[in-house]
C-alpha cells in the first residue's frame, strides 16, 4: 500500500502552522477551528476522494487515512472537518449524475462544506434500525419530522446526509428496511423547519442536536433508491471507522513522541526518569500497540479499497486504534506528571479529544459485540 510520504509531509507543514496555542484558544471558547479547515480545503485534502472530473484528487481511501493521521499527529484536530471525507462515499456511490454535478465540484472548490451526518437519535442510539424521524412524500417533496442527536459540526456545514424512515415499520419487517437518505441543504433548511441546538461537551467538538418540524425537503435530493439507504450509509460507517482509527494511530504517536522526548530531558535525582523501567516499559508498550493497531488500520484499507466489505476489520481497526490511543496517551499524562494535567503542554486537551474514540462514533462493547456474533459465530446479544 502506497505510504503516501510527499502528502504526509505536506499535511505536516501546513499543521506547523497552527501549533498548540491556537488550539488551546479555540478550546478555551468551544469555537470552531475556521482557519484551519479553510486551510485544509484550500489545499484541496478534503477533497481528495472526489473523482478528478468533479475537482477533486481522486484519490482512494488509504491517502485520506494517511491526511487525517498526520493532522493527529501534528497535534492539531481533523475532528472539525473528517466527515466530509466519509460522507462522501453515499453520495459518490450512490447519488444521481445530477446530484453528484449539482453538488461534488463545489465541495472540492470549497464553496460547499458537506460536513453533518444525521443518524443517532436520543431514544435508539446506535440502534439505527428503531430511528423515529420519518420523511412523507407529500408532491414534489418529503416531510421530514423527528430529531437527530450528536449531529456534529451542523453549525459549520452547508449540507447534511441525513436518514429517514421512509416505511413505516410493520411486523416480520427487518428493521433496517425502509430507511432512506436524504441530501438537506441546511442553508435554505435552518429556521424552516430545521432547528439546530449546540451541546457543549468535555472536548470541543461541535457536536449538536437538530430538530425537523414539518421540513420540506426536495425529492430530487433522495439519494438513491427509496427503502435502501440503511445499506447506503453502511459503505460510510466502514470509512467512518478505518478513518478515526488512522486518526487515532496518528493521537498515539503524538503522546507517544511527547512522552519519550519528556523521559529523556526530564532529570530527577541526577539521572532522565526515562531511564527507569516504570517510565519506560508503559511508553514501549503504547508503542507496541500502536503499531498493531496501525496494521489493522493497513488491512481495514486494503479490503475497503478492493470493494471486499470491512465490516469486522473496520470495527477492529477502530477499537485497537482508540485503546492504543487511550493508552499512550494515559503513559504520557503519568510520564509528565503534574506537568499532563496543565494546558499548556496541549496534553490534557488531546487526552480529552482521544477519549472520545472509546465511545464514538461506536462503542467498544458493540464492536465487541458484533464481532462475537458475526466472526465468532456466538448468540446475538442484543
Amino acid at each position: 500500500m502506497e505510504a503516501y510520504t510527499e502528502i504526509r509531509e505536506a499535511v505536516a507543514k501546513l499543521c506547523a502552522g497552527f501549533p498548540g496555542p491556537y488550539w488551546r484558544a479555540l478550546d478555551r471558547e468551544m469555537a470552531y477551528p475556521t482557519a484551519f479547515v479553510t486551510a485544509l480545503t484550500e489545499s484541496g485534502y478534503l477533497s481528495v476522494l472526489i473523482p478528478e472530473e468533479y475537482g477533486g484528487s481522486g484519490l482512494p481511501l488509504s491517502a485520506a487515512a494517511a491526511i487525517l493521521e498526520e493532522v493527529q499527529r501534528a497535534g492539531c484536530n481533523g475532528g472539525a472537518c473528517h466527515a466530509q471525507m466519509y460522507t462522501m462515499g453515499t453520495l459518490l456511490r450512490h447519488g444521481s449524475e445530477a446530484q453528484k454535478a449539482a453538488y461534488l465540484p463545489a465541495i472540492a472548490e470549497g464553496r460547499l462544506r458537506l460536513q453533518a451526518f444525521g443518524v443517532t437519535e436520543p431514544t435508539s442510539g446506535t440502534d439505527t434500525g428503531s430511528l423515529k424521524t420519518t420523511a412523507r412524500r407529500e408532491g414534489d417533496h418529503y416531510i421530514v419530522n423527528g430529531q437527530k442527536i450528536w449531529t456534529s459540526r451542523a453549525e459549520h456545514s452547508d449540507l447534511m446526509l441525513l436518514l429517514v424512515r421512509t416505511t413505516p415499520r410493520t411486523e416480520g419487517m427487518k428493521r433496517t428496511d425502509g430507511l432512506s437518505v436524504l441530501l438537506v441543504d441546511m442553508r435554505e433548511a435552518v429556521g424552516h423547519g430545521l432547528t439546530i441546538r449546540p451541546i457543549r461537551t468535555m472536548m470541543n467538538h461541535a457536536t449538536t442536536e437538530v430538530f425537523f418540524d414539518n421540513l420540506r425537503v426536495p425529492a430530487v435530493n433522495l439519494i438513491g433508491e427509496e427503502g435502501k439507504g440503511f445499506r447506503y450509509i453502511l459503505s460510510g460507517m466502514n470509512a467512518e471507522r478505518i478513518l478515526i482509527a488512522a486518526e487515532c494511530v496518528g493521537d498515539a504517536k503524538w503522546f507517544i513522541d511527547r512522552a519519550k522526548t519528556y523521559a529523556v530531558d526530564r532529570s530527577v535525582f541526577g539521572r532522565p526518569i526515562g531511564a527507569n523501567q516504570g517510565v519506560q516499559f508503559p511508553i514501549a508498550k503504547a508503542y507496541a500497540n500502536m503499531r498493531a493497531a496501525e496494521l489493522m488500520v493497513r488491512e481495514a484499507l486494503s479490503l475497503y479499497e478492493s470493494g471486499t466489505s470491512p465490516g469486522a476489520e473496520a470495527n477492529m481497526a477502530k477499537m485497537l486504534a482508540a485503546d492504543a490511543a487511550f493508552e499512550a496517551a494515559n503513559a504520557c499524562i503519568q510520564t509528565h506528571g503534574g506537568f499532563g494535567f496543565a494546558e499548556e503542554y496541549d496534553i490534557e486537551r488531546k487526552f480529552r479529544e482521544t477519549r472520545l474514540y472509546q465511545v464514538a462514533p461506536i462503542s467498544t462493547n458493540l464492536i465487541l459485540a458484533y464481532l462475537s456474533e458475526h466472526v465468532l459465530g456466538l448468540p446475538r446479544a442484543y
